[in-house]
């Protein structure tokens, strides 16, 4: 697994532990719902900035969603 790949696995893990949506997280960003599934399934190289605004979305902080990256 590539380092997007757990990134996105663990939004992933922390949406669905909240009850949201797709359509919901990314509104919640104010990003687009495909973006998120893009995310998710690893297919972007988000910016901290990305990565900031999904944490705080998700009521987490960027380490948490880092976490299994060595």
């Amino acid at each position: 697994m590539n380092l997007h790949q757990i990134f996105g696995k663990n939004v992933r893990l922390r949406r669905n532990e909240l009850g949201l949506s797709q359509e919901r997280l990314a509104e919640l960003c104010q990003f687009h719902r495909t973006y998120i599934g893009l995310v998710e399934r690893g297919g972007r190289n988000i910016s901290l900035n990305h990565a900031y605004r999904l944490a705080k979305a998700l009521d987490t902080e960027v380490s948490k969603l880092t976490g299994e990256i060595p």
